[in-house]
């Protein structure tokens, strides 16, 4: 089993193995620290390097000014709740002038690794299909969008906005992890935010700036070697990983409070929503049946329609 924290140091030394030439032997964690180094040395060149000879920066209109992207299952896809998600993300997206991708699992080859991976190519995707598009807003298909009159830009992404409620210094994974948001970090420099929940990240709704780190955030994150691994959470505890083992990374994360995007139904894996939110998801819903998902957004289905309708 593979995690996605740094791991602790044995108090027992390793037996002593004599040397078999002049050179001393590395340890597989030697190595693989070395490996990680230089991964991150590489990428911080990439991201600083000015040489317009070798990066040729494209401007972004902004046109759309987000996407709002959703993946969904296979077997449900054709349901009457999934159909009520569908409209729901087409009617926001359509008062805002967004633009959507709505996408199935089996639409990406994931060559083996679970089905939860997608939104991470569904992401890339959405860059692909809108290039010039200012913010791209992945959203899981178990939730519903609440509030209309909050816009992506404004109310999630805008630099005051950020500076007001990203919090810094914070664990990445909490409780006690020791890679912790940069205390210094400006709203101008956020690509990325994400929330906590009781669990850790939550990848079930976060927002990313279009540009090049987007681009080499997204492969970055579905590099086949984190697929390979036997993450416990798959996507999840991949992103856990490289947000603590790669600084190009963190250096544009912003970790907001849960309710800005994610806002649960219910307190049992996070902070529960509450009118006025943008959003609100039914977390593991799944895990009881897709009627349960149903069942879950019953009683949010009016509601949103009833918002939509007096926005």
């Amino acid at each position: 089993m593979h995690y996605a924290y740094p791991s602790r140091k044995s108090s027992n030394p390793p037996p002593y193995l004599p040397r078999s030439s002049r050179f001393p032997r590395l340890r597989r964690s030697q190595l693989r620290t070395i490996a990680l180094f230089g991964l991150a040395i590489i990428g911080l060149i990439w991201l600083f390097s000015g040489d317009s000879k070798h990066h040729s920066r494209r401007t972004i209109s902004g046109k759309p000014r987000a996407v709002v992207v959703t993946v969904f299952s296979d077997a449900t896809d054709n349901t009457a709740y999934m159909k009520n998600i569908r409209e729901n993300r087409l009617q926001y997206a359509e008062k805002h002038g967004y633009g959507t991708l709505l996408a199935k699992a089996s639409d990406y080859d994931l060559q083996g690794a679970p089905a939860s991976w997608s939104k991470v190519v569904a992401m890339r995707h959405a860059i692909t299909k809108y290039p010039d598009c200012k913010y791209i807003w992945y959203l899981d298909e178990d939730a519903l969008i609440m509030n209309p009159r909050l816009k992506v830009e404004d109310n999630v992404m805008s630099t005051s906005k950020l500076e007001e409620i990203m919090l810094k210094d914070l664990p990445v994974v909490p409780p006690d992890s020791i890679i912790k948001t940069f205390s210094h970090l400006k709203g101008s420099d956020v690509d990325l935010i994400l929330t906590q929940d009781k669990g850790g990240l939550a990848t079930s709704s976060f927002v990313i700036r279009n540009g090049e780190w987007a681009q080499f955030f997204l492969d970055t994150w579905f590099d086949p070697l984190y697929r390979s691994y036997n993450f416990q959470k798959a996507e999840t505890h991949a992103l856990e990983h490289i947000v603590q083992w790669h600084p190009t990374i963190l250096s544009k994360l912003a970790i907001v409070p849960q309710r800005t995007i994610n806002a649960y139904a219910t307190n049992q894996h996070g902070e529960q929503y509450k009118d006025g939110d943008i959003a609100v998801v039914f977390p593991y819903c799944s895990e009881l049946g897709r009627q349960n998902c149903a069942k879950d957004a019953e009683r949010f289905s009016q509601q949103w329609r009833t918002s939509f309708n007096n926005a």
